[in-house]
């Protein structure tokens, strides 16, 4: 059976997210906080590991119009790097506005703004998770 992780791949953080166990919706899990490219690698794959996910999910940011922006080449240097390193592939999901949900599910929940950060990338790292979750689900794919 399959196990899914995503990642909300940032410059600063890395939000966490994996699967339940049938797959059914994301559990926000962590967030990572980045120490240098070749130790961000080494760290995501021990999480991938530790967890027992077959299959990673990245957030791929776009700009609003869907092209890429530097921030995806950021990004797709990072997957590259962690297919390599964990042997895995990796499926980018569009992550358009998933921190901006986060934050106002944040508000929503009454937590201050500056808390937020503590949060915010796991549960944009849970919302690219859910909106892949939900695309293979409704298509019956398999990754």
């Amino acid at each position: 059976m399959e196990r899914y992780i995503a990642f909300d791949i940032g410059d600063r953080r890395i939000g966490v997210a994996v699967s339940d166990p049938f797959n059914s919706y994301a559990l926000p899990s962590s967030t990572y906080v980045r120490t240098g490219f070749s130790r961000d690698i080494a760290a995501l794959k021990k999480l991938v590991e530790e967890k027992g996910a077959t299959v990673i999910v990245c957030g791929l940011p776009v700009n609003a119009d869907g092209t890429p922006s530097v921030q995806t080449e950021k990004t797709e240097r990072f997957i590259l790097a962690l297919e390599e390193a964990t042997g895995k592939k990796v499926v980018r999901e569009d992550e358009r506005y998933t921190s901006l949900a986060a934050h106002e599910q944040l508000y929503e929940g009454g937590h201050r703004a500056k808390e937020h950060k503590k949060y915010v990338d796991a549960l944009a790292a849970a919302s690219i998770l859910d909106g892949y979750l939900s695309r293979i689900s409704a298509k019956g794919e398999k990754s």
